[in-house]
């Protein structure tokens, strides 16, 4: 399993490279015929067997898979920390003047593919085609339909969690589009056809069988639910639409396993009775708002199984328990083993996350328990399940001790070239790990450059700055305006309050570079 995360997450970024749209016309030979005719279909796909042709077939779809193209504006630093931390980044000197960093930009590019929901031009996606990495701002999204034409698109909605995005094509005409199927009724052994953009090379064409319904990766998550084709995916098809031979679309292809980077044969898509409801709130510009428990979980292993006498393959055990959240209400306690969620059984296809994930904040959910040896039946209400960004904020660490660099791409280059300090926001948990209030507000110095006049004058790593010129700071934005505010005035030097751990508060003033 240790290697199925390590490629999944490897691969994921393989197939950002490429998105699928596929297309429905109005007219009586789009896409929409191929799905819905079906006096055409039972004369392009045997009812039986293998297909003689997929031809027929592709060339009905085809006019409905686009490609997908962002161009983004990255901010960078001309020396983004390079060899020891800060050395070169704040002491480039010309003449015994100091020279200024300042913050370039580049461009950058991605390609995906994705599929027209719509006559009037909607677009479906994968979230991380369109969506800008750490410091990079979306700014042109171009959707190119099989016959070279490009047209301009808004991201209209997007979702991290379950990786979906809906665009809309700025166009006024009628476009050919596809349907959504039932991947529920999806079998192992079927038939698919996959159409998107690998590696930049447009309407690709690959087919095979379904090879696994709701598999599992072992990445975690709600959304860990996937349809596995042996369908050949590469780096390009990410977004694309995976069709069933009645032309429906019951999967969005999303990333692949590959030891090797390119394809092996095994293919993982987002199946559509997922995908379709997440979709028609996106479209409709709605926020996805998902039930939230607030335990810390994990699957039965069999050794845990035959520590516990459990079944294998059957709940999950919670190893921890948030504060104020759901389950500390409901009485859910770290080592319960949750069998039951809602009245249905939980099991490696279906956890806790996917089953909690699909009920909407506020409902009250019968949760059952193993609670040493017993079984125990709780209400629970759930929460809002908070954002990504929220979810990787709240597990973060911070070791005071640690000497190990922060990563450029976190911090602000502002703050780090004029008082050679890294910092980063407060939260409950690096709180608790410096030994303070979990109350309290300011920023927390990550690094300090030895040569700066914050390094002079002994802050250090796991220092926190409670305010700037009399000033409370909470967030980086905040602190970076006391600096300009200082610059603005004609000041050499900023005055900060800082709290280190057993110590009183005291203000020190830290020279501008």
């Amino acid at each position: 399993m240790n290697n199925v995360r390590y490629v999944y997450g490897l691969t994921s970024a393989l197939l950002v490279g490429g998105a699928a749209v596929s297309l429905m016309t109005g007219h009586p030979a789009g896409a929409q015929v191929a799905q819905n005719d079906s006096s055409v279909m039972s004369d392009v796909v045997p009812r039986a067997g293998a297909p003689s042709s997929f031809a027929d077939l592709t060339e009905q779809l085809q006019p409905a898979v686009v490609n997908i193209a962002t161009r983004q504006r990255v901010e960078v630093t001309r020396n983004p920390f390079a060899g020891t931390p800060f050395a070169e980044l704040f002491n480039r000197r010309r003449g015994g003047q100091q020279q200024q960093q300042q913050p370039q930009t580049r461009e950058a590019q991605s390609l995906g593919s994705g599929f027209i929901i719509s006559a009037d031009g909607f677009v479906v996606t994968n979230n991380h085609v369109v969506t800008p990495n750490n410091r990079a701002t979306l700014e042109e999204i171009t959707v190119t339909m099989p016959d070279g034409t490009e047209y301009e698109a808004e991201l209209i909605g997007s979702d991290a969690q379950s990786d979906l995005a809906v665009l809309k094509i700025n166009a006024q005409r009628t476009f050919p589009f596809v349907k959504f199927g039932d991947s529920a009724a999806t079998r192992v052994g079927e038939w698919v056809v996959a159409i998107g953009n690998p590696f930049g090379l447009g309407g690709t064409v690959t087919s095979g069988i379904v090879s696994a319904v709701y598999r599992n990766t072992g990445q975690g998550g709600a959304y860990d639910r996937y349809i596995q084709t042996d369908a050949s995916i590469n780096r390009g098809n990410s977004g694309g639409p995976l069709f069933d031979m009645q032309g429906n679309v019951i999967g969005i292809n999303n990333a692949i396993f590959s030891p090797s980077g390119g394809s092996v044969g095994i293919g993982f898509a987002i199946p559509s009775e997922i995908a379709a409801p997440i979709v028609d709130q996106l479209k409709e510009g709605m926020e996805i708002e998902r039930g939230f428990l607030g335990v810390g979980l994990e699957p039965m292993s069999d050794d845990l199984a035959d520590s516990l006498g459990l079944a294998r393959n059957r709940g999950e055990i919670i190893q921890s328990v948030q504060d104020d959240s759901a389950a500390a209400e409901a009485g859910l306690r770290p080592g319960d083993i949750v069998t039951e969620i809602n009245g249905n059984e939980v099991t490696s296809e279906q956890t806790v996350s996917f089953l909690v994930a699909n009920l909407s904040p506020g409902t009250s959910v019968p949760i059952t328990v193993l609670r040493e040896g017993r079984e125990v039946a709780v209400t629970a209400t759930l929460g809002r399940r908070p954002s990504e960004e929220e979810l990787l904020q709240s597990q973060q660490t911070f070791d005071p001790e640690s000497e190990e660099p922060m990563n450029p791409e976190e911090t602000d280059s502002t703050i780090a070239e004029k008082l050679g300090l890294q910092v980063l926001a407060m939260t409950p948990q690096i709180a608790r790990s410096l030994g303070v209030d979990e109350g309290t507000s300011g920023l927390v110095i990550g690094q300090v450059d030895p040569n700066s006049d914050a390094g002079t004058k002994g802050l250090r790593r796991g220092d926190i700055i409670l305010s700037a010129q009399y000033n409370p700071v909470t967030t980086v934005e905040e602190l970076r305006g006391a600096i300009a505010a200082a610059e603005t005035e004609g000041r050499d030097a900023v005055l900060l309050r800082i709290q280190r751990r057993g110590q009183p508060p005291r203000f020190l003033p830290v020279r501008l570079r």
